[in-house]
């Protein structure tokens, strides 16, 4: 890849997962320290989740941001960062919707949810990181 090239799709990737990085931060903070300010019921509360799902979320949004931004994680690790926070948004979304929220709380997880994959897209183009399971299935079936 030529320099100038690699260069902007660093800048891309970093920029993306640094975007997804302060968005799960915020919403740790948020949601610990700041939960009846939203919604005076609490957001967890007002989405009908149970209370000791929040903890649950925040060690998994802590543990996604810690694999996305360490150096030396190994790539699968990253890839379950990316998968648990595809899903946490996705979620978001759903639940928004289930209890009636209005479009800002339905489309602002969509727009994140989109910045996640553009980083997504970039950290497997930067490390060269080709998703076929064609090898992993010749393998199974060769054993």
């Amino acid at each position: 890849m030529e320099p100038k090239k690699l260069r902007r799709d660093r800048i891309i990737y970093w920029t993306a997962t640094g975007i997804i990085s302060a968005v799960m931060v915020f919403s740790i903070i948020s949601f610990t320290f700041f939960d009846g300010t939203i919604y005076p019921e609490g957001a967890f509360v007002h989405l009908h989740l149970p209370v000791y799902f929040k903890t649950e979320l925040t060690i998994a949004k802590v543990l996604g941001i810690l694999a996305l931004l360490l150096p030396g994680i190994p790539l699968r690790i990253r890839e379950f960062a990316y998968a648990g926070f595809g899903i946490t948004l996705a979620s978001a979304v759903i639940a928004h919707t289930s209890v009636g929220d209005d479009i800002m709380h339905i489309i602002d997880p969509l727009l994140f949810l989109g910045v996640l994959i553009l980083s997504y897209v970039y950290f497997v183009k930067l490390k060269g990181h080709t998703h076929s399971s064609k090898p992993n299935i010749e393998w199974l079936l060769s054993k």
